[in-house]
């Protein structure tokens, strides 16, 4: 047993110190991409917005859509129902936006998804009379410059697609608001400049005539994943996916317990219909993880009770949790410098990205247990499609995406 934990926390070190340099290399990509200019591509924009419901800030969050510094744009505001909450509130902007909006009822949705019927209704509308695509949700609060720095890259002919990812706020106090920042954390920092990155339908920009040439319609149909199906679009046209840390998307969230766990569940569930291999290696690196922690504590007060030496291995135990706070540190001023209108909250909730990192694989090893046991739960079940179901032998399978982040936690934080 001594044998195998020395072997697992090497493992865990080494693995830790390797997440810690990739760190560095994220804050030097960071400092990199905010001093650089955003350049002067600037076409005409049709921005999509799925709503469904009511949600805190809402208002707010679709104002701020309306408000870009940004001539040539035009908003399109998706809904399953002309009887929808939030088509006041879209309404209400629609009459003072000086950008148009337009309100599309998209119906229900017919072997699809509920988001993706939405964006499939809204780019039908849209047609041909716009230079880039660019999706967006109604959670987050984009700033001013946004829209323009997404759509810059898009200058070079050779990009498939420019994306961005949200960073989470929690609104209230509560702790598992805290705690479900803390595991969103490593997959914004995940996204870099490399090859392995993903579509985030939070904040992605694509040319209109690449979006029709990779066939994104079509892998839309029978998805329950918007940003997951475009990705695989991409991929198979081998087309690069541009990570634009200066969009991150600041978005308030608050949650309890049954909340998180249903947050959770979708991306496990998700993950282990869609993407089973990569569901077995997140899997794996929570168990290693964990091992290492709890497999170390238990030597060590197995060690003390029996008087043999013990200090050496609480201390080998708590190094792959110190390294994950210490990759939190490093989050921080990154974080900082893409967002610095929000760097009192930041410092305030600061020990969510730092102490709490270190806690989210043990919770994430939790729930990776939980659907291995019950992967038929109801609650999962009933967050998803019918459709899902079948996911695993439908023709546009796709990859994993934000809403599989569960991957990441124990290998990235």
């Amino acid at each position: 047993m001594l044998t195998l934990f020395y072997v697992v926390v090497v493992e865990q070190i080494i693995q830790g110190l390797h997440n810690l340099w990739e760190g560095l290399r994220w804050l030097r990509m960071v400092q990199r991409r905010t001093g650089s200019h955003a350049g002067f591509y600037a076409p005409s924009v049709a921005l999509f917005c799925p709503i469904k419901g009511l949600e805190p800030g809402l208002e707010q969050n679709l104002a701020a859509l309306a408000s870009f510094e940004y001539s040539n744009y035009e908003i399109f505001f998706a809904m399953a129902s002309a009887e929808d909450p939030a088509r006041k509130i879209v309404d209400k902007l629609a009459a003072s936006s000086k950008h148009p909006i337009h309100t599309v009822i998209a119906g229900r949705p017919d072997g699809c998804g509920e988001k993706v019927n939405n964006l499939r209704a809204a780019v039908q509308q849209a047609a041909g009379g716009f230079d880039a695509y660019v999706f967006t949700d109604s959670d987050g609060r984009p700033g001013k410059n946004w829209l323009a720095r997404l759509v810059a890259p898009l200058a070079d002919a050779n990009v498939g697609a420019v994306t961005t990812f949200r960073w989470l706020f929690r609104q209230g106090g509560g702790f598992w608001s805290a705690l479900a920042s803390a595991w969103n954390a490593p997959v914004a920092t995940y996204l870099g400049e490399h090859h392995n990155n993903f579509c985030w339908g939070g904040g992605t920009a694509i040319r209109r005539e690449r979006f029709e040439q990779i066939g994104a319609f079509e892998f839309w149909k029978g998805s329950v994943s918007d940003d997951l199906s475009l990705t695989r679009a991409l991929r198979q046209s081998g087309r690069s996916i541009l990570f634009a840390p200066e969009c991150l998307v600041p978005a308030m969230f608050d949650c309890d317990a049954a909340a998180l766990l249903e947050f959770t569940n979708r991306q496990i569930v998700i993950t282990r219909v869609y993407e089973p291999r990569l569901w077995r290696l997140g899997g794996l690196a929570h168990v290693l993880y964990c091992g290492a922690v709890f497999l170390g504590l238990g030597l060590f007060f197995a060690n003390l009770f029996t008087g043999a030496p013990a200090a050496h291995l609480l201390l080998l135990a708590l190094v792959p949790p110190v390294l994950s706070m210490a990759r939190g540190v490093l989050r921080l001023p990154a974080i900082m410098e893409l967002l610095p209108e929000w760097k009192p909250k930041l410092l305030a909730d600061g020990w969510i990205w730092t102490f709490l990192a270190a806690m989210v694989a043990i919770f994430g090893l939790v729930e990776y247990l939980g659907r291995a046991i019950h992967p038929a739960n109801p609650l999962a079940r009933n967050s998803l499609p019918t459709a899902f179901a079948r996911a695993d032998t439908h023709s546009h399978a796709v990859t994993a995406n934000d809403r599989s982040s569960v991957l990441f936690h124990s290998v990235l934080s």
